[in-house]
């Protein structure tokens, strides 16, 4: 952590460039599962093509320079965000108007920046983070995440500090595509087609405590800042369908993977948990009440 956070910016990409590099090529299991996760956006079969290996490495290197910039924000945080990520007009107005809300996104782009150039804009917002590699290393990314003054609780047990924040006013920043069990809130949805069940927390709270939903991301610039863009947004009233609102956001999501597929993480097991028949059952009735 101290080496990632004493370089400049361009040294930090270059570190974070040669370790993609290293685990693209160790990482057998990781590239399967990358490679699965993209056919089933695109399709495919037989051995690993030409297009598909430099979109898994492209996969592969923006997840280290996301995480390779959670360390380099650990100093001079405020100073460092604000160089090197900016929020489009929209967002900017949004949080100028300072109104509570539940932001939606994904593990796509610099996911970490998102709640620290809305922390700059002055708007209190809190974040859940799972457990990333060995307790010592989920402590140190914790830490660096917390060096801007965001508020992260853990992921187990999230629920009664998510709710006590809302009522306090605070606003949510929530990652939405991660497999969540149904005994643990989560509601089968489809995600590029295959059922999934995805977190419905960002549509309870936000029908809760009639907050609305922004859906966003952040763009990797060619000079290698990030532009945080709002992809949608949704009043309170539409979250009451929580199933609805949930698809909506992944639908959201699924856009802009299919448009910068190199820029999601899919080295993560995502579709690891089979639906039952009454799943598939329940699914496919809320989904013939549901027009795209």
């Amino acid at each position: 952590m101290l080496i990632l956070s004493n370089l400049d910016h361009k040294a930090l990409f270059a570190l974070c460039d040669f370790c993609s590099r290293v685990m693209f090529r160790f990482d057998r299991r990781g590239k399967a599962r990358s490679l699965a996760n993209l056919r089933v956006i695109f399709g495919g079969s037989g051995p690993m093509t030409r297009r598909e290996e430099l979109i898994i490495r492209g996969s592969y290197r923006n997840m280290a320079r996301t995480v390779g910039h959670v360390f380099w924000t650990s100093k001079h945080a405020a100073a460092r965000v604000a160089q090197v990520g900016e929020m489009c007009p929209e967002g900017h107005k949004w949080l100028q108007e300072k109104k509570q809300a539940v932001t939606v996104s994904g593990h796509i782009g610099c996911w970490e920046i998102l709640a620290q150039l809305v922390h700059l804009e002055g708007l209190q917002m809190i974040s859940v983070a799972k457990r990333i590699g060995s307790q010592r290393m989920t402590e140190m990314l914790m830490a660096s995440r917390r060096s801007i003054g965001e508020e992260i609780v853990p992921a187990d047990g999230a629920f009664k500090s998510l709710m006590a924040a809302m009522k306090a006013g605070k606003s949510l920043g929530l990652l939405v595509d991660q497999t969540v069990r149904p005994k643990d809130g989560g509601v089968w949805i489809r995600f590029f087609g295959r059922p999934l069940p995805v977190s419905a927390a960002p549509a309870f709270f936000s029908a809760r405590f009639k907050a609305p939903i922004v859906t966003a991301w952040s763009r990797p610039l060619k000079d290698g800042r990030y532009r945080c863009e709002v992809i949608n947004t949704y009043e309170s009233e539409a979250a009451k369908d929580v199933w609805a609102m949930t698809q909506r956001c992944a639908w959201d999501l699924e856009g802009v993977i299919r448009r910068h597929p190199s820029l999601w993480v899919m080295n993560y097991n995502l579709f690891r948990k089979v639906p039952t028949p009454e799943d598939l059952a329940t699914l496919a009735a809320r989904e013939a009440k549901l027009q795209r």
